[in-house]
Parts: structure tokens; sequence; C-alpha cells
């Protein structure tokens, strides 16, 4: 199957996957494949309820409810994955920017081979900066990274992944099950921070950071994060 129709079909699917669970779908849907990498964007999607919500200061519970919805529809959205690109999802992240109305999921292929090759790390103009100022954030909320790099996945499209991010505490939550919790902790601390940055970011990437998104492994001790882009367009 052809990338586009392939990146088409994906998209089409969890548009109506999304629509068929929470009674109104997204206004629009757009996959990304690179490489092992499978990004979705999705945007205008917030239903009545979930707004209701929102309105009376309830963002917490909309999260909440978000994320137990997801544990269902992950599993349909590898499998669909898992059929059309004939290999097997090992890794599935996803984040909301509820009021944006957008989020974000990344599947990650399992071992890369000549159909999917990785992708270029750091290999963009500034990625040093981008990366170092990641780590910055990561020591400012939690500790840095041991492993921390830049994958741009396409002008709009930026993938920055950590590794051995959690200290003692982060991982004896994980132990005892608060996952959860520690998940809605960290989506506020790490995107308050990343906002903090955000003007940095643009100077780095000669673009506008029109949306972010950041999600973690905890079993892998690894997180990824998400960069949507706008180029600037530079008059000559």
């Amino acid at each position: 199957m052809a990338k586009t129709n392939l990146e088409k079909n994906i998209s089409s699917y969890i548009g109506r996957l999304l629509r068929e669970h929470f009674g109104r779908g997204p206004g629009n849907v757009i996959c990304t494949v690179s490489g092992p990498y499978v990004v979705v964007h999705i945007s205008s999607f917030l239903s009545p309820m979930e707004k209701s919500l929102m309105d009376s200061d309830q963002t917490v519970y909309v999260q909440k409810t978000r994320d137990l919805m997801m544990e269902t529809l992950t599993k349909e959205i590898k499998a669909y994955i898992e059929l059309t690109q004939g290999h097997h999802v090992e890794e599935f992240y996803y984040d909301w920017q509820l009021e944006a109305k957008t989020g974000m999921m990344i599947a990650v292929l399992s071992s890369p081979d000549e159909e999917h090759p990785l992708p270029p790390k750091n290999d963009f103009k500034n990625s040093d900066m981008v990366n170092k100022d990641i780590i910055k954030i990561s020591a400012e909320v939690q500790k840095p990274p041991e492993k921390t790099y830049s994958i741009m996945l396409n002008p709009r499209t930026l993938l920055i992944i950590r590794e051995g991010i959690f200290i003692s505490i982060e991982k004896e939550l994980i132990q005892l099950g608060s996952q959860e919790t520690l998940r809605l902790a960290k989506r506020n601390l790490e995107k308050g921070r990343l906002l903090h940055h955000k003007n940095s970011f643009e100077e780095y990437l000669d673009a506008k950071l029109v949306d972010f998104f950041v999600d973690w492994n905890f079993d892998r001790d690894k997180s990824l994060i998400l960069f949507n882009l706008k180029p600037i367009e530079k008059s000559l």
C-alpha cells in the first residue's frame, strides 16, 4: 500500500473510532508515517459534555475520562496499525491539549528494517540547542535524562525522545500502581515548563510552535514529546 493511502486510511479509521466512542468526531485527523513512527495529529476534538465539564473547572475529570477511554481504544488502534503496517506496535503514546481541542497519538513499530528505516537524529538546525533546553526542563521537573535526541519527521513535526528520566520516588509510585496520578501531575508540570521555553524553541527552529504534547512509557522509563510546527516564511 502506498504511503499516502496508508496515512489516509489510518486517519480515517481513527476519526471514525473517536466518533463512535465519544459521540462526536474530530474536525481533522492527519497521519504521518516516518520510519517506525506513526504519528497522528487530531484537531477540533471536544464533545459538548467535555466542554461543559471544562467550563465548570472539571478539566482533570475530562483528562481522567479520556485516559480510561484510551485504555480500550489503544488496543483497537494498535491492532489496525499492525494490520496495515505488517509490524508489531511496541510502544504507544497519546496526549491532549484540551483547551486547544487537539491531540496526538504515536505508535512505535518493532525493530526497523529496509521498509521502515530509522530517521536521522539531531540532523536539523539548532538540534543541540533544542535538546539542551529539553534536558534543562527535565532537570527542573525531575532529573536530566540519560539520553535525549530529536528527530525532524517533516518540517511540521518534531519528535523528541528522552530515556532514563524517572527518579526513585516516581519509580516507587509506578510499582504501587499510581501511574494515572503520576501522569496527570507530570503533564501539568512538564507542559508548564515547555510553555515557558516556547519562545526559545521557536527561535531555534525558525517556526511557530503551534502545539506540543508529551507522554511517558512507565515500563521503559521513556518519554516522547511532539512539537507541531508552522515554519516561518522568510521574506526575500
